[in-house]
C-alpha cells in the first residue's frame, strides 16, 4: 500500500483521535494507490486517461454542451475538445448540434460508450479488494460510519 507521510499537526481538527488520524492516513494511502487503475482502465477502453475522465463526466441520459463539460471537469474549453476527440476516435461518444441552439455542440455517448462507462465505473469506482475481505456485516458497518461521517443520507444511491 502507498504510504502517506505523517502530517501530524497540519490541517487536523482539534481533538482528532490519534487512531483516527493514523487510520485516515492509511485510508488515503489506499485511495492514492488506486490511481494506477486509471491507466489500466483507460488502456482497456482504448482511450487516454484524460478521455476516461471525460467519459466519467458525461451523463448518458442528458447530453451536455462542450462548455458544460469543461466547467464540470474544471478545465479549459479548448482542452475538452481533445478529450472528446479521444472518445470519438474510440467510438465512445459523438458530437451533435444542440436541439435548442445548433451553434452549440453537445456530447452524447454511443451505445459502445454507454457500455464503456459501465466498464469504467466498475473498474474505478468499485471498492478495492482489501475492503472486500471484510465480512458483509463489517462492510455495512464501515459504509454506515463513513456515510455518517460524511453527512450523507443513510440510503445508498
Amino acid at each position: 500500500m502507498t504510504s502517506v507521510a505523517n502530517t501530524a499537526g497540519r490541517g487536523q481538527p482539534a481533538g482528532a483521535d490519534p487512531l483516527l488520524v493514523a487510520t485516515w492516513q492509511q485510508l488515503m494511502g489506499l485511495v492514492l494507490e488506486q490511481r494506477f487503475r486509471w491507466s489500466e482502465v483507460a488502456g482497456e477502453l482504448g482511450v487516454t486517461q484524460a478521455g476516461l475522465r471525460a467519459l466519467l463526466a458525461i451523463d448518458p441520459n442528458q447530453p451536455q454542451s462542450m462548455r458544460e463539460l469543461a466547467k464540470a471537469l474544471n478545465c479549459d474549453p479548448s482542452y475538452i475538445t481533445a478529450m472528446i476527440d479521444d472518445l470519438e476516435h474510440a467510438g465512445l461518444a459523438a458530437r451533435q448540434p444542440s436541439l435548442s441552439d445548433r451553434r452549440v455542440k453537445t456530447v452524447v455517448l454511443t451505445p459502445r460508450g454507454i457500455a464503456a462507462l459501465r466498464t469504467a465505473r466498475d473498474g474505478l469506482l468499485a471498492p478495492p479488494p482489501q475492503l472486500a475481505q471484510l465480512s458483509r456485516t463489517q462492510q455495512q458497518q464501515l459504509a454506515q460510519l463513513l456515510r455518517q461521517g460524511l453527512n450523507l443520507s443513510s440510503e445508498p444511491e
